[in-house]
C-alpha cells in the first residue's frame, strides 16, 4: 500500500502499534455474500469507503442505497457503488463475484465459471496498490487465478480459505464439550472445501490437549470432520447460498489487514515452499498485517495430518491444471 493507503492501516512506530483508520474497501459481487460482507463491515467499522460494484449495475446502486440508508447505526463511512476502474483506488477489494454453488455440487464444480470471472478481474486490478481478499468459490484456486492474472505478490492476495472451516470447527467443539467457542483452539487447513484437514493432533481447549479430555473419544474426530466439510452443503440444501458467517470471517480479515493484527490465521494464499508446497494455493498458518499475507509458518503435523495435507494440495493442483 502507499500514500493514502499507507495511512490508512494501523503501523508500527518506535515499537508500538498505533491505532488504526478505516479503509477504503471496494467489494465486487453484490450477491448474497457480497452484501453480507459489506454488512459485517460496516457494523465492524472498518470502513470509511465502501465501494460496490456488479456487473448487474442497478443492483450494486440499490444495495449501496440500502446499507447508506442505515448509516445512524454504524460508525461513519461513505457508502456508493462505483466503476470497476474505480477499485483500483481501494486499500482493499473484495471478490464475491460469481455463482453460487448448487445442492450438493462441490466447490471445485464451480471452478471454470468463476475462474473466468476472477482472471477478467485480476487483469483489471493490474498493478493495483493494495491487498485483495478473494472470498467467490473455490476460494483456493480463485486465489490463484486472482494473482496470476494481476501479477501481484502473494502476500497481497488473499484467499478467506480455511478460516470459515475453522470457526465451523470450534463452534462444534464447543457444542461437544459443552464450553465457550472462545476457549477451543483448533485449525483446519488445506483446501476450503472436501479434503480439508482439521489438524486433530495439536487442538487444544482451554490449554489441554483435546486428546487428553475427559470422555473424548477418537471416533468423534471423523464424524466433526465430515460435520465441518459437509456444513455448506446443508446450509445451501435449506436455503439456497452460504452467506452471514463467511461475511462475518471476510470482516474479521479486513479487521486484521486495515488494524496490521498481525495474527496467525489458516488463511490461503499462493505457497513458496512451507510444507514443501510450491505454486499451489491453500491454507496454513499465516501472520496477517497490513502487507497482507506476510509470512507462513509451518504447523505441527502428525504423519496421517501430512498425508492429507499432501492429499489436498494434489487436489487443488489437479483443479488448477484443468483450467
Amino acid at each position: 500500500m502507499d500514500g493514502r493507503a499507507r495511512e490508512s492501516t494501523a503501523r508500527r512506530v518506535n515499537g508500538e502499534h498505533t491505532a488504526a483508520m478505516a479503509a477504503r474497501i471496494g467489494i465486487i459481487g453484490t450477491g448474497w455474500v457480497g452484501t453480507s460482507v459489506a454488512f459485517s463491515t460496516l457494523l465492524a467499522g472498518h470502513a470509511s469507503a465502501l465501494w460496490l460494484h456488479d456487473q448487474r449495475g442497478d443492483v450494486a446502486e440499490g444495495e449501496a442505497m440500502d446499507l447508506a440508508d442505515g448509516a445512524a447505526f454504524y460508525p461513519r463511512c461513505e457508502v456508493g457503488a462505483v466503476a470497476l476502474a474505480q477499485m483500483r483506488e481501494a486499500d482493499i477489494v473484495v471478490l464475491a463475484a460469481g455463482r453460487n454453488g448448487r445442492p450438493d455440487e462441490s466447490r471445485l464444480d464451480l471452478l471454470r465459471d468463476n475462474a473466468r470471472l476472477a482472471a477478467e478481474v485480476g487483469r483489471a486490478l493490474a498493478g493495483f496498490s493494495g491487498v485483495v481478499i478473494v472470498v467467490a468459490n473455490p476460494v483456493d484456486v480463485l486465489t490463484r487465478v486472482m494473482a496470476d492474472a494481476s501479477g501481484l505478490p502473494p502476500e497481497r492476495v488473499i484467499g478467506t480459505g480455511t478460516l470459515l472451516d475453522t470457526a465451523r470447527l470450534r463452534e462444534r467443539l464447543a457444542v461437544r464439550l459443552q464450553v465457550s467457542a472462545q476457549s477451543v483452539h483448533a485449525q483446519v487447513l488445506g483446501e476450503h472445501g472436501d479434503s480439508s484437514v482439521p489438524l486433530w493432533s495439536t487442538a487444544r481447549v482451554g490449554g489441554v490437549p483435546l486428546r487428553d479430555w475427559p470422555g473424548w473419544q477418537g471416533d468423534d474426530e471423523a464424524v466433526l470432520t465430515q460435520s465441518v466439510q459437509r456444513a455448506a452443503y446443508e446450509v445451501i440444501r435449506r436455503k439456497g447460498a452460504t452467506n452471514h458467517a463467511i461475511g462475518l470471517v471476510t470482516a474479521e480479515l479486513i479487521g486484521c489487514i486495515t488494524r496490521d493484527e498481525r495474527r496467525l490465521l489458516p488463511v490461503s494464499r499462493v505457497q513458496a515452499g512451507a510444507c514443501g508446497l510450491h505454486g499451489v494455493a491453500l491454507s496454513l498458518p499465516t501472520l496477517v498485517g497490513a502487507g497482507g499475507a506476510v509470512e507462513v509458518l509451518e504447523p505441527a503435523l502428525d504423519a496421517a495430518e501430512r498425508k492429507a495435507l499432501a492429499a489436498s494440495a494434489a487436489v487443488l493442483e489437479r483443479a488448477f491444471a484443468s483450467l
